[in-house]
């Protein structure tokens, strides 16, 4: 068989994008081999149809930690046989990238998960940013098969680069729920309306802080589910006003598992602000994983999201992200029954259209099958 050596540089416990990629080169007849990184607190991985394998290294952050991974990564791939190497974002693309030029007969293929040179980490941090543009002002041109997540950023890509991207949007794919726990297993109360906030980039400029401060004024209870560099700050504000009752933090959890609590979920909240250009292009994986339960959307106005719930008619785009607004917002929906349940035989429709499987016709093309 045909080998994919796939590579990230997170953990791999929650990545659903790249869990579908290896899923789909899988099903095209390849070998996947799928490299990340173990940090200390990774929780053990559950078994995968697909090999994987992850890099201990002394540092977990920083500029160390990408160049050491980088060169770790860079000899991995250089003594392993490939037929494709798969690059996701640009902090694996100089390894994979270096690599695939001792391997004349090995096919390179960049996957840009969002802007990377415009992440809130990298706009604050001038210098840092100036060396990864100058990794991507080098290869990019050079690069023949990319992939990214929505319209708005290969629009970009080929106006600064002259290149042509392939779309392709983090979009669900068709839930089936299967085994599904009720709320007293999942530890969720079971007469009151539900919330939930979920992923694993719970960050700066996501709204999560909003959200916490809003449930003072909304009869429900909010679920987060997932992590990030919010997440301390955000138990403690919720400590404060003794709302211990009304958010609940879950942590990371296995997508499957993670899906549970978004079918229980009245309102699904994706709430990123146009601080960043990143952020202004995105469009969440967790957009449709609301869509795919049935959970209506309450959103901000970030183009690509914006246009997905709008043309679905899946729930409220919230015009300025306030405390205010989102409570009244929630309450609005939380209050008029019909116009929830509305919105969430909306989502049953769309999730329809709006999948994974559909969207992986431009993949056929990138990896074709393998008789």
């Amino acid at each position: 068989m045909p080998k994919a050596i796939v590579s990230v540089t997170n953990d791999l416990y929650t990545d659903q994008r790249v869990h579908k990629m290896c899923m789909f080169i899988m099903s095209q007849g390849y070998d996947v081999l799928l490299v990340g990184r173990k940090r200390r607190s990774s929780i053990e991985l559950n078994s995968r149809p697909y090999a994987t394998k992850r890099i201990k290294l002394l540092f977990e952050t920083g500029a160390k930690f990408y160049a050491f991974f980088n060169l770790r990564l860079f000899f991995f791939l250089l003594f392993r046989k490939a037929d494709i190497l798969v690059s996701n974002d640009l902090d694996t693309l100089l390894a994979n990238y270096l690599a695939q030029r001792f391997k004349r007969k090995t096919r390179l293929v960049y996957d840009s998960h969002e802007y990377f040179t415009e992440v809130p980490e990298l706009t604050g941090r001038p210098r840092v940013q100036k060396v990864w543009l100058n990794i991507e002002r080098r290869i990019f041109p050079k690069l023949k098969d990319i992939i990214t997540v929505n319209e708005s950023i290969a629009e970009i890509y080929q106006k600064i680069y002259g290149k042509k991207l392939n779309v392709v949007r983090n979009i669900s794919p068709l839930w089936k729920p299967e085994n599904l726990a009720d709320k007293r297993a999942l530890g969720i109360p079971e007469d009151k309306h539900l919330i939930i906030l979920q992923g694993a980039g719970i960050n700066v400029d996501r709204g999560a802080e909003e959200a916490v401060e809003a449930m003072q004024y909304v009869d429900a209870v909010l679920m987060i589910v997932g992590d990030g560099d919010v997440v301390a700050r955000l138990k403690k504000r919720v400590q404060q006003l003794q709302l211990t009752e009304k958010v609940i933090f879950f942590g990371k959890k296995p997508y499957s598992v993670m899906m549970n609590y978004t079918h229980h979920a009245d309102i699904g909240l994706t709430l990123d602000k146009p601080s960043n250009l990143n952020y202004k292009l995105s469009l969440p994986n967790k957009v449709f994983d609301y869509m795919h339960t049935a959970t209506a959307v309450v959103a901000t106005e970030i183009k690509e999201v914006a246009k997905v719930v709008r043309r679905n008619d899946i729930g409220v785009v919230i015009a300025e992200l306030t405390v205010d607004a989102l409570a009244n917002t929630l309450n609005g929906l939380l209050n008029n029954k019909d116009r929830l349940n509305h919105y969430k035989e909306n989502c049953k429709s769309a999730a329809q259209l709006e999948n994974w499987e559909n969207e992986t016709a431009v993949l056929s093309k990138i990896y074709p099958k393998v008789e």
